[in-house]
């Protein structure tokens, strides 16, 4: 090879090698470090696994998240707020834990007597809600893929009946969001109990009962070694929503299609939560059975006083927050085409 020939030579391959950095400096950081708000061994934390995986996937190896424990990097109710700030540059959280900061989140993460989750997911992506939901994200500078949602939770572990809706009066029970505002009207004190501290809360005495998932997450908490009955439904949580977050002068360094690739991984989370849940559900409240927790549903008329409770606080939070009006008023609008829909094709077993 001649001297000029080598020149050439070195000459494209630096060329290439900076047209090669360029592009990996326009894709955004390779590695994340991502919060967690629950531990990575049960199913909504392991959404976070899962979501990383994805990601790894579909960019070849480019990206790669690293998720973190609760407590690891942030105590898990400081996640947004050092996702904001820029402390973390990412987490993976329940959406309505940020309730006290963006009112309209108790939407997504709890809303009591809502739709289904596969409504909820159709408005979610084919909707208004991924939109209304980042409007209210834009002041704090974060950017939000919601990646999980999980069925409609259980109605809770109790150490005593609820017969009457008398019996929620002087209740001291851990459970968050719109739910609680409910119970507050009937009497029960209410608190957010963060889900690794719920078992000696019950066992201590602290709190006479909790909800805090579907089955499949809370047998793995222990529940059935200190509670009794096992309430159905869930009334207060028809569908949770957990979601991807992350700075957006982070979110911000990475290409389009990377960020598509985020979308991409997101979705993919998505579609293996909805498919993973339901049947699991059953079978593990089978098991509980035989270790002799009582699976009971609410009365009747109990459900109906709680709903009623819920006009109340919705029609409180409708007038207070203009965002959840519109966020609400998309939602039902949005869930009755839905069930329209699934109405018209309903076949008689």
């Amino acid at each position: 090879m001649s001297q000029y020939s080598r020149m050439t030579t070195a000459i494209g391959a630096g060329v290439a090698a900076l047209a090669l950095s360029t592009t990996l400096q326009a894709a955004g950081p390779a590695k994340l470090d991502v919060a967690n708000t629950f531990n990575t061994n049960i199913f909504i934390g392991e959404g976070a696994v899962r979501f990383a995986k994805e990601l790894e996937t579909v960019t070849e190896g480019k990206v790669k998240l690293k998720v973190h424990n609760p407590g690891d990097l942030v105590p898990a109710f400081e996640v947004f707020n050092s996702v904001s700030s820029g402390a973390i540059p990412a987490g993976w959280d329940w959406i309505g834990y940020w309730a006290g900061t963006v009112p309209v989140t108790n939407l997504y993460g709890a809303l009591p007597f809502g739709p289904s989750p596969e409504a909820f997911m159709s408005w979610m992506w084919a909707g208004e809600g991924t939109e209304i939901l980042q409007s209210a994200y834009d002041q704090y500078n974060v950017k939000v893929l919601p990646c999980f949602i999980s069925p409609q939770e259980t109605g809770g572990w109790y150490n005593k009946e609820i017969n009457d809706i008398k019996d929620f009066d002087g209740l001291r029970i851990r459970i968050s969001g719109l739910g609680a505002k409910v119970l507050n009207k009937y009497g029960a004190s209410t608190q957010l109990i963060p889900g690794g501290e719920i078992y000696l809360a019950l066992e201590r005495g602290r709190i006479d009962a909790s909800e805090f998932s579907v089955p499949q997450v809370d047998q793995l908490m222990g529940f059935e070694e200190i509670t009794k009955y096992y309430y159905f439904p869930g009334w207060h949580q028809s569908a949770s929503w957990f979601s991807f977050i992350i700075n957006k002068d982070v979110w911000n360094q990475y290409d389009e299609n990377t960020k598509a690739q985020f979308e991409t991984a997101c979705r993919a989370t998505l579609q293996w939560a909805m498919a993973e849940a339901p049947a699991e559900q059953i079978r593990t409240i089978r098991k509980l059975e035989e270790k002799g927790i009582e699976v009971k549903r609410f009365p009747e008329p109990v459900l109906a006083e709680l709903r009623k409770g819920w006009d109340e606080v919705r029609e409180e939070e409708m007038k207070n927050n203009p965002l959840f009006k519109k966020a609400y008023e998309s939602l039902m609008e949005h869930t009755k085409l839905v069930d329209e829909w699934y109405e018209l094709q309903a076949i008689p077993r």
